[in-house]
């Protein structure tokens, strides 16, 4: 995959797509999360979703690096 690509007439880093994906699909894993209790069991909420979101973005980032 390029490094990076146009948009617009910009250029834009690839990882930005990763960046989106990944926002999307934390919106919907922490919705399924808060329906089902989870939070409930967690220590600190707002931490524990910001390493999930570190977490997908990491995976979708490294799955762009193959």
């Amino acid at each position: 995959m390029p490094r990076e690509f146009a948009l617009l007439d910009a250029l834009v880093p690839t990882l930005f797509l990763a960046f989106l994906v990944s926002v999307v699909s934390h919106t919907l894993l922490d919705r399924i999360m808060g329906r089902c209790g989870v939070y409930r069991h967690v220590w600190h909420p707002p931490l524990f979703r910001l390493s999930v979101f570190v977490c997908i973005f990491g995976a979708f980032g490294l799955l762009i690096l193959r």
